[in-house]
């Protein structure tokens, strides 16, 4: 009877938070949510290839042999066993315009297939066993997606070379890394998504540190004081932006000590992160904002930190879902995260070597989703969690 009465006593406790208990039912639910995004919604995902088909078609005996367009129309018709597309085939013109397409990550490799190409398949089959033909592919061997698009283009491409000559790759296969890609190790590829990753956590402080305050009855005893919403919610964010700065300090000497290189300089990269870390205040004001206490807090920003750990790539590539371009640039779902573009820009920095003039894009659209994220958090967290908006401001 006891047991019962503790059962019915611990249901209307719940009552009075109810905040936990549905998120923490709805916590696996939306990791499905996010495995469903992370395949494609399909339980597939597609890779995105570019091709330059710089073939000749050429003729023999009255008919015309097209190798470059039916390599590409082979790459176009692989597909999963439902049917879905196991690769998406972008045709392109320009080398420079392409690889600029591999360095943003908006696709995973760049196949260039040369003029010669059918003239010297039907070479090799007049018996000219000198006729060697070249592919090159262009990637960056640090991106995961790359390695599992290589292995599917070549075996397609070999597939249609042996159906054409009977012969083992009469043909040569030369990679070309973007950057040092090619220089990296392993644990080198992970290190920037790690240094975005060890921002994403602060979440937690942004927003536990306010929730704190509405707890322990701090923010009350301020509508005392002459205290401004500016000079309480700025001393916030700037203790938080310089734990931020010091998380990501401590990361980045620890893969130092560890044998990480980096091929740029390392002044983009700290302004990178230090503009991320004012986004994550945001959203973790946002968080505090539906919080009344520091347990609460905790539990909802589990939510965000799932979005923003498995969507963004700082925890592993994921596919990329575009939605328009802008100023040349794929805009994918993804993108309206600022730690997407933090993961890109550091990658381009400490992989590619990247400058200034080369992360111009993602170190906008970081600026004004970081700004947006932070503003809309002061914003709401005045009008929900300060009840002394008229008393601080």
């Amino acid at each position: 009877m006891r047991l019962w009465q503790v059962f019915i006593k611990s249901i209307r406790e719940q009552k009075r938070d109810l905040w936990v208990v549905g998120l923490s039912l709805a916590f696996a639910p939306l990791f499905v949510f996010i495995y469903w995004l992370m395949t494609g919604g399909t339980g597939t995902t597609a890779y995105h290839v570019l091709v330059i088909n710089q073939d000749v078609p050429v003729a023999v005996d009255a008919l015309k042999v097209t190798a470059g367009e039916d390599i590409v129309t082979r790459l176009q018709n692989l597909k999963y066993q439902n049917g879905s597309p196991l690769l998406k085939v972008h045709l392109e013109m320009d080398r420079f315009r392409a690889e600029q397409k591999l360095r943003n990550r908006n696709a995973a490799a760049l196949i260039i297939i040369p003029a010669d190409f059918s003239a010297k398949l039907m070479a090799f089959n007049d018996g000219e066993v000198a006729a060697n033909a070249e592919l090159t592919f262009v990637g960056d061997l640090t991106n995961p997606l790359y390695t599992v698009a290589d292995v599917m283009v070549m075996t397609v491409t070999d597939t249609y070379i042996q159906d054409v000559t009977a012969a083992p790759r009469p043909v040569s296969l030369v990679e070309i890394p973007l950057g040092g890609s090619a220089a990296r190790s392993e644990f080198e590829n992970y290190v920037p998504g790690l240094l975005v990753l060890a921002i994403i956590l602060m979440v937690f402080q942004a927003a536990m540190t306010p929730a704190r305050d509405i707890e322990s009855g701090v923010l009350r005893r301020l509508r005392l004081t002459p205290l401004t919403s500016f000079d309480y919610l700025g001393g916030i964010s700037l203790w938080l932006g310089l734990v931020s700065i010091i998380a990501v300090v401590l990361t980045f000497v620890a893969a130092i000590a560890l044998g990480f290189r980096s091929q740029g300089v390392l002044l983009p990269a700290v302004v990178i992160t230090i503009i991320t870390s004012l986004s994550i205040i945001g959203i973790g004001l946002l968080v505090a904002c539906f919080s009344k206490s520091v347990s609460q807090a905790f539990v909802i920003a589990n939510f965000p930190l799932g979005f923003l750990m498995f969507l963004t790539g700082a925890a592993f590539p994921m596919p990329r879902f575009h939605l328009f371009t802008v100023f040349g640039h794929e805009f994918a779902l993804a993108d309206l995260l600022p730690p997407t573009h933090a993961v890109i820009a550091l990658n381009k920095i400490f992989t590619l070597g990247a400058g200034w003039k080369d992360i111009i894009f993602e170190t906008a659209a970081l600026i004004l989703l970081s700004l947006l994220y932070f503003g809309i958090g002061v914003r709401l967290y005045q009008k929900t969690q300060m009840g002394i908006v008229k008393h601080l401001s």
